[in-house]
């Protein structure tokens, strides 16, 4: 039998369709606030939520966690990464508007006050917020043995943050000028990121019966090490880009994979044809072996080695490529904007719609 992140209990229609119950619930509050210090603007359900703060400007903010992975932290003990992943799962997606992370409050909700552990956590946000540049300005631990359990007794904590930026108002990136043939350009991922692990545990630890400390040769390190690798943290990379070339769209590639794409514009508009992918990373080959998952799931649930997604004119491809590779970080011409509408992604011969 072969799996899916539905079959773990994760549905993404059924997230959506709630995502969208949401923001029905909460569209009338956008209004409070006009008359006060911002006004609230954008559509929610975008990357950062926007208030205009005068002169030109707009305060960003965006809200994450880091999942599942939390679990394989604790499975390790291993407790000095999973605060990287935070940062980066806050400061990517405020990148997607144009905007330039600042500062970020944390929460950390913990099964019992473990000092070694808190330490651990926090030594890793530092790590995370002095990549991004980012200012922590305090946040809230909380310790609650009767809601927070984990995959180790003693040892259960989530993890997230707010994260804030600035961005001047003609800067916004809003996917509102993407066009038919465009192009779109990867930028390699570190791993498996901090998505898809609910689909990757029930696969690799479970279905598979694979050891956390089992040192996989295809990997060349152990299983656990492969799957705590930290987020990638795209801040120098797309400031860079943003400030040198024109930059259409930007996506950062988590939940929900490649279908991460149709956020922008009303996507009947335009599609985004994906053909030339890198080959995925061997963390993403072992999922799919160990799981008989479909090369559909596949995209629909992991980044697959891409982490973030730039669309710009075709003409500038090559400069943001070059430009990308010499801070450090691989990237690729993956696709095109077409006229075709939704995700369409070709592999061996095969089109997916994703």
């Amino acid at each position: 039998m072969s799996w899916t992140y539905a079959r773990t209990g994760v549905d993404i229609k059924k997230i959506k369709r709630a995502q969208n119950k949401i923001g029905a619930i909460i569209e009338k509050t956008r209004n409070y606030g006009n008359n006060k210090l911002g006004r609230v603007f954008g559509k929610f359900g975008h990357y950062a939520s926007l208030i205009d703060i005068g002169n030109g400007k707009a305060l960003a903010f965006h809200s994450d966690g880091c999942g599942t992975k939390v679990l394989i932290s604790q499975l390790m003990r291993k407790f000095d990464t999973i605060g990287i992943d935070c940062v980066a799962m806050c400061v990517n997606d405020l990148l997607c508007m144009g905007v330039e992370p600042m500062v970020l409050l944390d929460y950390l909700a913990i099964e019992r006050s473990d000092e070694k552990i808190i330490t651990e956590i926090m030594k890793g946000l530092a790590k995370g917020a002095e990549e991004a540049r980012v200012a922590i300005l305090g946040g809230e631990t909380a310790v609650m043995p009767d809601v927070i359990k984990g995959a180790v007794p003693g040892l259960g904590f989530d993890l997230a943050a707010l994260g804030a930026g600035m961005v001047n108002i003609d800067k916004i990136i809003d996917g509102s000028k993407i066009s038919v043939g465009d192009a779109i350009i990867g930028l390699e991922s570190s791993g498996i990121h901090s998505n898809g692990f609910t689909l990757a545990r029930k696969v690799l630890l479970e279905a598979a019966g694979l050891k956390i400390y089992k040192f996989i040769d295809e990997l060349d390190k152990t299983l656990g090490e492969e799957l705590l690798t930290p987020t990638k943290i795209y801040v120098q990379e797309i400031l860079s880009v943003v400030s040198n070339y024109e930059v259409h769209g930007i996506a950062h590639i988590t939940g929900g994979a490649f279908s991460k794409l149709k956020r922008f514009k009303d996507y009947s508009e335009v599609g985004f044809l994906l053909e030339e992918l890198p080959p995925p990373k061997p963390i993403f080959r072992l999922i799919q072996e160990k799981g008989k998952i479909s090369d559909e799931e596949m995209f629909k649930t992991f980044n697959m080695g891409v982490g973030i997604c730039i669309i710009a004119p075709k003409d500038c491809y090559e400069d943001i490529i070059s430009h990308c590779e010499k801070i450090g970080t691989r990237s690729f011409l993956i696709g095109e904007i077409t006229q075709e509408s939704g995700v369409r992604i070709e592999i061996e011969n095969r089109t997916l719609k994703i």
